[in-house]
């Protein structure tokens, strides 16, 4: 039996599964050819959708879509690839408890996307939450709505200003987009708390070039830089960020300021098992060579049974004539591209010829907040409530499965009625320190090494979680 496996199930592996499922049904059922998909993750996150998550428009599970549920013919493994030995034709897999092992193949499909690209900036891995994943945009969200609840019961002073002021670190679309629908979340918080004046409300975005979303032209750049700043936040062009020690944010034109919330979302970089643990070719960044068809390789040299895409794939942009141009890494890209490499591994063991790639942009699409956004395709841009329709339209569409549009459609609707929900549940990332706090005392005596022995417990939880969520950098 011929084993087909999946490395990473984001955008790309998800969908490779999923259409290898539909047009291999026949020999899947047969048992003539096992898909086995190896993720840490029981679930493809909808990525476009973490900044609706953080703004709570969206719910949590309903930007995630369960491998389980969908990919009924599919072996999933649960655990992260470690190494690709291609040489040998297997992978090495750690699980999530016990040893590593090595799981043979005959074709490795690599979509193990990248990671979220972190420089050591002092006191980031201490204070910053990233914005890749379910989980952060959560705790992003939970932790400025306690925020808004201990600051209002504090007096006027360096720790209220601390708690009410908010940092983001990049100005791509995911900076952006996470950075405005916060920001819109936090002044429809100010009628809820009337002890909490607007001007107390700090939002700054960092970001090192001198504009931000470097996908769209400059001109609609510009308008959300004003959009932005008329609404009280301050965007920082041109400037790093220096340090972040204590929760202090220092940035390299000399601005300094505490934040008591930090998101770095400055970009992706290499997944390290592909960078660094594999002997199938990658380029200088890190990411696997591969052809227009998706097999990896290039047009001298094929690696034989190995296909790559997604974010963590070199893959030729033919939409555009400039010479060694590659396909940005986007949901766009990363869809089209597991349905292309599914259809082409198909199309090489029935004998047939591959097809090349190739995807006209359909624009980009950026929301800022309930009821704006911006989006432009070639010469035209459409800004307001126009092009925020078009975000929540286009990506409705794209979300995979019609379980996970009409669940995402229905919050919406009910957000419509209703307004935002504003719950914070960020106990749920401490479920124990409530029921270790609670443990009754030990009697006097004999037992007073165990009643240490909770007060211990119960120390240690609270300086474990504190108040503050798991921070993600």
């Amino acid at each position: 039996m011929e084993r087909i496996v999946v490395v990473g199930g984001g955008y790309a592996g998800f969908t490779v599964a999923r259409e290898l499922e539909k047009d291999l049904r026949r020999e899947l059922r047969r048992g003539e050819i096992e898909l086995v998909l190896v993720d840490p993750r029981p679930y493809m996150t909808y990525q476009p959708f973490l900044p609706e998550v953080v703004a709570g428009s969206v719910e949590a599970r309903h930007a995630a879509v369960s491998h389980r549920r969908h990919l009924r013919r599919t072996r999933l493994v649960d655990g992260t690839v470690t190494r690709i030995d291609h040489a040998d034709r297997a992978v090495v897999v750690q699980p999530r408890s016990g040893p590593a092992y090595r799981l043979p193949y005959g074709t490795v499909v690599v979509t193990a996307g990248a990671v979220t690209r972190v420089f050591p900036v002092p006191g980031v891995a201490e204070h910053a939450i990233g914005l890749k994943h379910v989980e952060e945009a959560v705790a992003v969200r939970d932790r400025l709505l306690t925020s808004f609840d201990r600051a209002a019961s504090l007096p006027r002073g360096p720790e209220r200003e601390r708690l009410l002021t908010v940092t983001f670190v990049g100005g791509g679309f995911s900076g952006v987009e996470g950075f405005a629908e916060l920001l819109s979340l936090a002044h429809d918080l100010l009628h809820l708390y009337p002890e909490i004046a607007a001007p107390e409300v700090q939002f700054h975005l960092v970001e090192r070039s001198p504009r931000i979303l470097p996908e769209v032209t400059d001109r609609p750049g510009r308008w959300v830089v004003g959009r932005l700043e008329a609404r009280g936040a301050h965007v920082h062009l041109g400037a790093g960020l220096e340090s972040a020690e204590g929760g202090v944010v220092r940035l390299s034109t000399g601005e300094e300021f505490a934040s008591g919330l930090l998101v770095w979302t400055a970009g992706n970089a290499a997944n390290p098992v592909v960078a660094t643990h594999t002997d199938l070719p990658v380029d200088a960044r890190g990411y696997v060579v591969t052809r227009a068809d998706l097999r990896v390789g290039t047009g001298d040299e094929l690696v034989p049974d190995a296909w790559a895409a997604g974010d963590g794939a070199a893959v030729p942009d033919l939409s555009t004539a400039r010479p060694g141009a590659l396909t940005v890494p986007n949901a766009q890209h990363a869809v089209r591209q597991g349905r292309r490499l599914a259809r082409n591994l198909v199309a090489v063991r029935r004998g047939r010829r591959t097809h090349p790639y190739r995807h006209g942009s359909l624009g980009v699409v950026a929301t800022l907040g309930i009821g704006t956004g911006l989006f432009e395709y070639r010469g035209l841009v459409v800004r307001g409530a126009l092009a925020w329709l078009a975000h929540r339209g286009y990506h409705v569409l794209a979300i995979p499965t019609w379980e996970r549009k009409v669940r995402v459609l229905a919050v919406w609707l009910t957000a419509a009625i209703f307004g935002r929900d504003v719950v914070s549940l960020s106990a749920v990332q401490r479920p124990r320190a409530a029921f270790v706090a609670g443990v009754p005392r030990a009697d006097v005596g004999s037992t007073e090494a165990s009643t240490a022995g909770h007060a211990d417990a119960a120390a240690r939880a609270a300086a474990t979680h504190g108040d503050e969520p798991a921070r993600v950098a």
